[in-house]
């Protein structure tokens, strides 16, 4: 949902937020771009983001400023801003903590590398009905949903295949996923109406997808 307010962070070479503070503008949201590294001279698009630094944007060296102070720069919760963060695991996880007594779901991550998991809910075989095509597809251990329904005719754009990209999400009609994936939020997960099919796999005998 559009907010008002967003607040984005990048850590690393993770500048993702960058043009999104540009459709911000075009939304007619407020919008801060905080853009952590480790030196000032080793950030990404350097001579722009330098010109803009001290307005939208607020450029944080580690060895000019120490550790970004997550806690600072967030202040009180508010209900009126969106939280953006692309970055590394360390500073994905110091923004969630920080972020836990936020509003649900003002809290948006991208990584870049897959989030560690839990093992699998089953590790036995299950079935997927493909409901736009009328097949049932088996899926053995050791095989993606992603590639199982592929062998059988569906076509599904694919790109990480480790569940951060979000290029395979599908809609789920019937059963329970197994959520494997690194985007999705918590209450995107109870809804049980879609997941990633490089990943995900299922809670019970039988999922039914939009394929």
């Amino acid at each position: 949902m559009p907010s008002e307010k967003y607040l984005f962070i990048a850590g690393g070479i993770g500048i993702t937020p960058l043009p999104l503070i540009y459709r911000a503008e075009l939304l007619g949201a407020d919008s801060q771009l905080l853009y952590c590294r480790r030196t000032r001279a080793s950030i990404a698009f350097h001579e722009k983001l330098s010109a803009a630094d001290g307005e939208r944007v607020h450029i944080v060296p580690q060895d000019e400023c120490g550790l970004l102070d997550l806690a600072a720069r967030l202040g009180t919760p508010r209900t009126d801003t969106k939280v953006y963060c692309c970055g590394p695991a360390p500073l994905l996880a110091a923004l969630e903590a920080a972020c836990a007594v936020w509003p649900p779901y003002a809290l948006r991550t991208e990584r870049s590398t897959a989030a560690e998991q839990a093992a699998p809910v089953r590790d036995t075989v299950f079935e997927v009905d493909l409901r736009r095509t009328g097949r049932t597809v088996t899926v053995t251990l050791g095989v993606s949903v992603l590639e199982a329904v592929r062998r059988a005719g569906a076509e599904v754009l694919a790109s990480c295949e480790q569940g951060t990209c979000g290029r395979c999400l599908t809609p789920a009609l019937e059963g329970r996923p197994d959520h494997r994936d690194s985007r999705l939020a918590d209450h995107q997960r109870a809804a049980k109406d879609c997941m990633f099919l490089c990943v995900s796999r299922s809670c019970g005998d039988r999922l039914a997808l939009d394929l």
